[in-house]
Order: C-alpha cells, then sequence, then structure tokens
C-alpha cells in the first residue's frame, strides 16, 4: 500500500505575502518554509500518495532530476517534526 501524507490536524499550510514564502500556521506559531519544502507540502493534500507526489513534482520542475530521495527525505523530517502524518 502506497503510503498518504495529510496535513496534521490544526496545521495549514499557506502563501505569506509578508515573508514571501509558503509558511506552515499552527497553534503554537509558524514555520517560514524555503522553496523546496513549500513545492512539496503544496502537493500534500491528503488523497494523493509519495509516488504521486513524487511524479507530480518531477513533471514540474524537468531540470531538477530524479527527486524521489530529496522528497521522501523531507516527509521524514515532516513526519519527526509532527508537521504532517501518513493515511
Amino acid at each position: 500500500m502506497e503510503q498518504i501524507p495529510r496535513l496534521r490536524r490544526g496545521f495549514r499550510f499557506q502563501w505569506e505575502p509578508v515573508q514571501n514564502s509558503h509558511v506552515l500556521l499552527y497553534p503554537e506559531g509558524m514555520v517560514k518554509l524555503n522553496d523546496s519544502a513549500g513545492a512539496i507540502l503544496a502537493e500534500v493534500d491528503g488523497t494523493r500518495s509519495v509516488q504521486s507526489i513524487i511524479a507530480a513534482l518531477e513533471q514540474k520542475y524537468p531540470d531538477a532530476g530524479p527527486l524521489a530521495a530529496d522528497v521522501e527525505a523531507f516527509l521524514g523530517e515532516a513526519i519527526r517534526q509532527h508537521w504532517i502524518e501518513w493515511l
């Protein structure tokens, strides 16, 4: 079975014009995301598998080369930080 990531309850992903970046908002604060993290979390919708997210990102950014290792590493860190969870 493919793992499907979703944001944890209480977390919201959005573009923040003041920060000029994507951010992850949660009750205790905010995380300013770099461009790569923002691109990955933009694909996390609670319905798509990790492989589907990787494929979408590789299609959007063809010059970046294979992205599986980077996406999987980021999602692993997002799990450790309690930003996302697996369905």
